[in-house]
């Protein structure tokens, strides 16, 4: 656990001793306030709730979450460091759970500093307070499943863009899979019950019910498995690796 500790602290300051994560989380704010003031019509909708804000999270989590990830392993592999990262005593999984929770821990940090667009709403009348945590938590949670897949997708190449462009590509399937467009591509020959399973894929159907303040344990679940298994096959990448 203090090797955990140890690495997270390590690639947590690294993240600030460059511009990485100021940037981040400058266009994360940029964005979210335009997309919930402007194109969100907050005003112009009249109601006390943060639902324009949420709306955008995976749409913005989708390019900007690979942005961040895409040079855990991939700068580590380029630069040689992580040969000398591998001599510490430390274990590939202390490692992979060191530099995941220094990302998600950014995401939080992001998150957080939000809390302008949270009391705007507050000042402006009597919103459920009780929904809008509850989308707080299931919008880091649908986060950490961005950056899990994006740090695996980082573990497959030395090249930071190639990792970048291949996150988003397997995100967005996972953004989509629910989608109009997607299942009727599938209707015609698949079975309903397959079809349900590719609905259940979608991380906009999981992170809606909790944006609507219900934390229900399949969704909470179904997050921190996807979170689990991306992290566990990019383990094995770097495993394979070091062996070659």
């Amino acid at each position: 656990m203090n090797a955990i500790f140890f690495i997270a602290r390590r690639e947590f300051a690294a993240f600030f001793a460059t511009p990485i994560a100021y940037v981040f989380i400058a266009i994360f704010l940029i964005l979210s306030g335009i997309f919930t003031f402007f194109v969100g019509d907050f005003y112009e909708r009249s109601q006390a709730d943060l639902t324009p804000f949420f709306n955008y999270h995976p749409w913005l989590y989708l390019f900007l979450v690979p942005a961040i990830a895409m040079r855990s392993w991939a700068e580590e592999r380029r630069s040689g460091t992580i040969e000398l990262l591998m001599t510490l005593p430390v274990t590939s999984v202390q490692v992979t759970l060191g530099k995941f929770f220094a990302a998600w821990l950014v995401l939080l940090l992001a998150l957080l500093l939000t809390f302008p667009i949270w009391w705007t709403v507050n000042y402006l009348g009597e919103p459920d307070n009780g929904i809008i945590l509850a989308a707080y938590t299931g919008s880091w949670l649908m986060a950490g499943a961005f950056l899990a897949i994006s740090m695996c997708m980082s573990a497959l190449t030395k090249n930071q863009v190639i990792a970048f462009v291949l996150a988003i590509l397997v995100c967005f399937l996972f953004v989509v899979s629910g989608s109009g467009i997607v299942l009727d591509a599938f209707e015609k020959w698949a079975a309903p019950g397959v079809l349900d399973t590719i609905a259940s894929f979608s991380f906009l159907n999981h992170f809606d019910t909790m944006a609507k303040g219900v934390l229900a344990l399949n969704d909470i679940l179904f997050f921190m498995v996807v979170i689990g298994i991306w992290l566990y096959a990019g383990l094995l990448i770097i495993e394979q690796k070091k062996a070659v």
